[in-house]
């Protein structure tokens, strides 16, 4: 640009006047060069300009030779001036280039930091497909048609992916495709339905598989930064931002209904096809597995949950090492919350508790009707261990802390005393 600006300038003012172009060269020179060009310039012009002479009247051979000099200098003055450009292009580099090139916006601290952060875990981000088997009504063939969709996360190298347990049910076949768009086939390991978790995996080569860093919950602060990472209606890798808005909320199963404790409240968007990936700390750490927004609508509200990974990484462990949950229970069906609280008591009122489970066993009552089909209230559970319950969220959380095998003391409301009873714990039927 500098050098097109010098040229064109010493083009055409070199026609009215030598003296002028003299004079603009020098001038433009020595705005848009080093000062070694600049002295060059001075010295190109001293050296072209005419010797001063006494007034004379002209002669035809004069006139003539006058007009020659001007030509040969006008012409010396552009062959000049394209050598000073030119030099101009090969030396003065950043000086050319500060016209040529736009200089690129820096980021913050904080924006390299996100990006980054986006760059170094998108790799451990899954994108998996639900398949389910269609029957052709004319052809009668089966097809497998895509019913859902959702994120998960590589959790180590031998090619287990997590997600939820609502992305996956129903499928008659999962496809997992990983940050560099090559699918596999998936097989499902293993799901708990109570905590929407679930374990699958892939046929995949090591070296495409990078596990996510795993870290803590249990030290989580509400106001800190947090990060989500997925693919929303079926998008490419997107990164939404945000912070833990709450901690320790409670939502319930999507399949079962059993409550889901010490959840993780962020306003992180998370929308349909977000459930099952991660949501990350400032330091690139797994927090936690996004599985539930709260939206009349179905889109982000700025409401969205997610499974502490405190809870994932013990349900996980058994899922990889088991294929199931042996999670402990006492074995009864207990009334709503409604019920129990029109009654005027605190507790689990027991609706049922079958011969062949733990409380049965115990010797724990069940509601029932008698002869004149009255309703006559089986035992209300009002702690364990010593552990009030009030509902039941709270038996299920006490239970969750207890194992299987474990002896545990039930204090119940029968009819107008209270009884404590011993209680076996057993593992939870096989339901996979």
């Amino acid at each position: 640009m500098a050098a097109y600006s010098l040229l064109s300038t010493c083009a055409f003012s070199s026609l009215p006047s030598h003296n002028s172009t003299i004079s603009s060269l020098s001038r433009t020179l020595s705005l848009r060069t080093p000062n070694s060009y600049r002295h060059t310039s001075c010295l190109v012009a001293s050296s072209l300009r005419e010797p001063s002479h006494p007034t004379y009247s002209p002669t035809p051979e004069s006139t003539h030779r006058s007009s020659l000099d001007k030509f040969l200098n006008s012409c010396f003055v552009i062959c000049t001036s394209v050598a000073l450009s030119a030099s101009v292009f090969v030396t003065d580099v950043d000086s050319a280039a500060a016209f040529v090139v736009a200089t690129p916006r820096k980021l913050q601290t904080d924006e390299l930091a996100t990006v980054r952060l986006f760059q170094e875990n998108t790799p451990s981000v899954v994108y998996i497909t639900n398949l389910a088997s269609r029957q052709d009504a004319f052809t009668l063939d089966v097809l497998e048609v895509p019913q859902g969709s959702g994120s998960g996360f590589v959790w180590d190298k031998n090619g287990h992916v997590v997600t939820n347990y609502h992305v996956i049910r129903g499928a008659s076949d999962l496809r997992v495709t990983l940050a560099d768009q090559t699918t596999y086939d998936a097989k499902v390991v293993g799901f708990d339905q109570d905590k929407d978790v679930a374990v699958l995996s892939i046929d995949a080569p090591k070296d495409k598989l990078r596990p996510i860093p795993v870290g803590v919950s249990a030290d989580l602060l509400v106001g800190q930064k947090v990060f989500a990472i997925g693919n929303p209606f079926g998008l490419d890798h997107t990164l939404t931002t945000g912070v833990i808005s709450g901690l320790r909320r409670e939502i319930s199963s999507a399949a079962t209904g059993r409550p889901i404790q010490d959840v993780i409240q962020t306003d992180a968007a998370i929308n349909p096809g977000n459930s099952g990936g991660p949501l990350l700390d400032s330091s690139g750490s797994l927090i936690g597995v996004n599985t539930a927004i709260y939206s009349p609508s179905g889109a982000s509200s700025g409401v969205g949950f997610s499974i502490p990974v405190d809870t994932v990484g013990g349900i996980v462990d058994q899922l990889v090492q088991f294929g199931k949950v042996t999670r402990p229970i006492l074995g009864i069906k207990f009334a709503p919350e409604q019920s129990v609280e029109q009654l005027g008591v605190s507790g689990v009122l027991v609706l049922d508790a079958p011969p062949n489970g733990p409380a049965g066993k115990a010797g724990i009552v069940s509601t029932k009707r008698d002869a004149y089909g009255r309703l006559v209230l089986g035992d209300i559970i009002t702690s364990v261990n010593g552990k009030k319950v009030a509902n039941g969220s709270d038996l299920y959380r006490i239970l969750d802390q207890c194992k299987v095998g474990e002896k545990v003391t039930v204090e119940v409301l029968r009819g107008d005393h209270v009884e404590k009873i011993p209680v076996m714990l057993e593992p939870k039927p096989d339901e996979t």
